[in-house]
């Protein structure tokens, strides 16, 4: 591996002779989806600091609550009384069935409504960034079942992900969401449930070996009378422990908020979620300690402010180092979207024919393995996962079939439509950048825009080959077909 950039130099921001489009290409794969050209080139037209003002703004871009999540929002409290109240057994069933089925449409729905705004080049960088945050601060549909706190949660992820992480921590310690994941709803006085206060120093803000179940027990104490309903939390007091304790030495009459203020006065604080940052979009293999120290000092002193961490760490030399160049295995959310991306194709607003496709490569979206999330890396690829990543690609390629279209589907196409976000598939539009070009410079432009790292002679002439043996009406569609099918394609 190349040498890393020493621990004193390693968070400075890229020499400004540096900044290419090698790095260009790289900066925009890691904190979005793929290098488009034409990002590329506006990338390096701004200049780096500009480039990362704007794709880590001060004030994010909204998601809008699908449409579904707020009829369920409306009619799920009078069918749970209705099923409370039904005349007979097969009537309470019917209207349980019913209200399953309302989340179920729900939930894959804003799989896909998630899908299609991080699809959307201008809030791919901040889409992934609240993913990040979202495979620290975990829930799960299969535990939550409602669809709506599932947004919920995802909604708070985005008010904070550029804020001050201590106020992102006591946000999701009241997201409803996160109340039914680890079993706060009946965490009491006397019976404190110890999952959360677990979490909070495992997996959201210390990592382990940096608290003793001595601290797990009082701070769980801190954390009693937390209670949602219908998706508003609240504290009951007479459930609440309002007694001392001793939280990492400190004693009090610590509230949830009072534990979460301590934990980040703790050491670990301040390097285990720069580290969770190399993990997620820079390495399987963690940097040395005396560079994390260094950076989680100087986050440290601002505040924990989140922003700003995003800001560095993706302007660093060591964000730019060449051992860091095209060698990270793409998760299946990264695929399916850089695959859009570099066909400039749009999300088919279908979800049994985008969301099927994630349950076959390993990552069904707001259903993590377990409340670690996603470990991702080499567990993504095996020969399982990879025939299905091949196959989507094989999809894309495919006419668009509108004949399975069911009448709600077909509203949905209707509606992307009418917005403009009509290419669901690979047609004479989207090859038509290529279609004209030669096989020698066929093969430079693809390579260049889809394969991140460096190919050797004996690689670009086995393209070129490929593509000039082609028909010239097939060589544009074939070889993108064959490069986006290939190992190569799989990293970024």
């Amino acid at each position: 591996m190349n040498p890393l950039p020493s621990p004193q130099e390693a968070w400075d921001a890229l020499p400004a002779n540096e900044w290419n489009e090698a790095s260009a290409r790289h900066l925009l794969r890691r904190t979005g989806w793929a290098a488009r050209p034409d990002e590329v080139t506006r990338a390096l037209k701004d200049g780096l600091p500009r480039t990362l003002e704007r794709l880590f703004p001060e004030r994010p871009p909204a998601f809008t609550k699908p449409g579904p999540i707020t009829v369920l929002e409306q009619t799920a409290p009078e069918l749970a009384r209705n099923a409370r109240t039904a005349s007979s057994p097969e009537e309470r069933m019917r209207i349980q069935r019913e209200l399953r089925e309302k989340s179920q449409q729900a939930f894959q729905d804003l799989g896909v409504k998630w899908l299609q705004y991080a699809a959307e080049p201008d809030q791919a960088a901040f889409a992934k960034w609240a993913f990040f945050l979202g495979n620290i601060y975990v829930v799960g549909q299969d535990k939550v079942r409602q669809s709506n706190l599932i947004y919920e949660h995802q909604e708070i992820l985005f008010r904070h992900a550029l804020g001050s992480a201590p106020v992102l921590t006591k946000a999701v310690s009241r997201s409803p969401a996160m109340i039914v994941y680890l079993d706060l709803q009946a965490s009491r006085q006397g019976a404190p449930n110890e999952n959360f206060a677990r979490e909070l120093f495992e997996l959201f803000t210390l990592g382990e070996g940096n608290y003793t179940e001595a601290d797990i027990k009082e701070a769980a104490r801190a954390f009693t009378g937390y209670r949602q309903l219908g998706g508003q939390v609240r504290i009951v007091r007479a459930q609440a422990d309002l007694g001392s304790k001793t939280v990492f030495g400190r004693t009090g009459r610590f509230d949830g908020d009072d534990v979460i203020d301590v934990v980040y006065d703790q050491p670990a604080a301040a390097t285990f979620l720069p580290k969770e940052l190399v993990r997620f979009y820079l390495s399987d293999e963690p940097v040395p300690d005396a560079h994390m120290r260094n950076l989680g000092a100087w986050w440290r002193a601002t505040g924990f402010d989140l922003r700003r961490l995003a800001l560095r760490f993706f302007s660093s030399r060591l964000f730019f180092a060449p051992a860091y160049r095209g060698a990270y295995i793409k998760s299946p959310v990264q695929f399916y979207l850089g695959l859009l991306h570099d066909l400039d194709l749009n999300v088919t607003p279908v979800p049994r024919f985008v969301l099927n496709s994630f349950r076959q490569m390993g990552q069904i979206l707001y259903q993590p393995p377990n409340v670690r999330g996603w470990v991702g890396g080499r567990l993504w690829i095996n020969s399982a996962t990879l025939s299905a990543r091949r196959q989507l690609v094989q999809s894309v390629f495919a006419p668009f079939n509108e004949a399975i279209l069911n009448a709600d589907e077909w509203v949905e196409i209707a509606a992307a439509r009418a917005e403009g976000r009509s290419r669901f598939n690979v047609n004479d539009d989207a090859l038509s950048p290529y279609a004209s070009l030669e096989a020698d410079l066929l093969t430079t432009r693809l390579i260049d825009q889809l394969i991140p790292l460096g190919v050797d002679d004996d690689y670009r002439t086995a393209v070129r080959a490929f593509a000039a043996n082609q028909p010239p009406e097939d060589r544009a569609r074939n070889t993108l077909l064959t490069l986006m099918q290939s190992p190569e394609y799989q990293l970024c």
